[in-house]
């Protein structure tokens, strides 16, 4: 798994249909038209997300490695 920073990780989001809903401090909140679940993602500038972290983000968002590139 390739790290990506939280800025990255919010525009892959949105190329694959999740929506900003709100912003609190450094949290980003995305939503799916088509789920009720909300993900949130840390930005802290272009730091790396923690790999777990990172991972649980793709798993709840169905992304892949190749989604990332």
């Amino acid at each position: 798994m390739k790290p990506i920073s939280g800025r990255r990780m919010c525009r892959v989001l949105e190329q694959h249909g999740w929506s900003l809903v709100r912003i609190k401090g450094s949290h980003h909140a995305f939503r799916n038209p088509d789920s009720t679940m909300t993900i949130v993602v840390p930005v802290h500038g272009n730091h790396d997300l923690k790999p777990g972290t990172q991972h649980g983000i793709m798993k709840d968002a169905e992304l892949t490695n190749a989604d990332l590139e």
